[in-house]
């Protein structure tokens, strides 16, 4: 595809009758899309670290193109919106490979850290596995934290990216701000952070009973809030000095000018987790970057039609958009 090649405008998203509500969207598409993929191979993928990241594939024809999935924070291949991702990849005839990053693939990983927004190593290390071994266009679509991976991966490796297309759904282009609405007051955010830091806490608690004095098992128990953590957990396990600095360094939305793969950048304003004022506004510079900011949506949500039959319009966009690559 050449730079500044203009697509065709995606339709316009209106989200199912009774879901209207950023809330109603992000929590209905999270309980009710379909969780049936194709067959998939399982696949162990060592890192170089010692660790281990496992994949769920399957293979298109030679030459087919083939979507590589990141899911987002404490998800997994089995997620909603990366089935959907496998099944419409599989209706193309395309292949597809969706990575669980560590622990997230059913079984502990070997090591203290784990995965985090801004660590693109393990998957790059994939992508250029898969790119190796692939003939045909490598595409690449990342949910929340996953999506912010994904754009940091482009940002960092620019034109010696192995990807041919990518896609970012619902990413949080500021760490800092995003923790801040999660940590808000509220029963929905209150909803979504307890949520999120139920398994996050399980998971740090038994990291401690391998790895005793990782980090602060008094202060872990203290925990409340994502922020916090970050503070606690994911900051000393990756090597940054606490929850702010790790924010300042693994946020996309700083770096978008660095992308050198057309990319589709797909939000809602009314996104529960993501301010809209963090959403990029000004990508003139780069016109490879395709950002589509719907006024409703919710997070990772695109619900259209009606709660009865519902059509998950994101994951209909992003493989409209890797279609559309030539």
């Amino acid at each position: 595809m050449s730079p500044g090649r203009v697509l065709p405008a995606p339709p316009a998203f209106v989200p199912a009758t009774g879901l209207g509500s950023p809330h109603a969207q992000t929590i209905y598409a999270s309980l009710v899309r379909p969780t049936l993929a194709p067959p998939l191979k399982r696949e162990r993928w060592e890192l170089p670290d010692g660790d281990f990241v496992d994949l769920d594939s399957f293979d298109g024809p030679s030459g087919a193109p083939h979507v590589v999935t990141l899911h987002g924070l404490e998800g997994s291949s089995r997620s909603g919106y990366i089935t959907a991702i496998l099944r419409g990849a599989a209706d193309r005839g395309w292949g597809a490979t969706a990575i669980n990053f560590r622990s997230c693939g059913g079984e502990s990983n070997r090591l203290a850290r784990s995965y985090h927004s801004g660590d693109i190593h393990d998957a790059l290390s994939v992508m250029l596995h898969l790119r190796q071994r692939l003939t045909g266009p490598l595409y690449a679509v990342g949910f929340s934290l996953g999506a912010n991976v994904l754009l940091r991966v482009l940002e960092e490796t620019g034109d010696a990216t192995p990807i041919t297309a990518a896609a970012a759904v619902s990413a949080p282009y500021d760490l800092s701000a995003c923790a801040d609405a999660l940590d808000a007051p509220g029963p929905f955010a209150r909803l979504y952070r307890d949520r999120f830091l139920r398994t996050l806490k399980a998971k740090a608690r038994e990291k401690l009973l391998r790895f005793p004095g990782a980090f602060d098992a008094q202060a872990l128990m203290r925990v409340n809030t994502i922020r916090g953590f970050d503070d606690v957990v994911t900051a000393p396990l990756h090597g940054f000095r606490d929850a702010a600095h790790y924010y300042a360094e693994a946020s996309s939305g700083p770096q978008l000018h660095r992308i050198r793969r057309p990319t589709l950048l797909l939000s809602a304003e009314d996104d529960p987790m993501i301010p809209a004022a963090t959403h990029p506004r000004d990508l003139g510079a780069n016109p490879l970057v395709h950002p589509v900011v719907t006024a409703r949506g919710g997070h990772v949500g695109f619900v259209s039609g009606s709660a009865w039959s519902p059509v998950f319009w994101g994951e209909a966009q992003v493989l409209a958009f890797f279609a559309a690559q030539k």
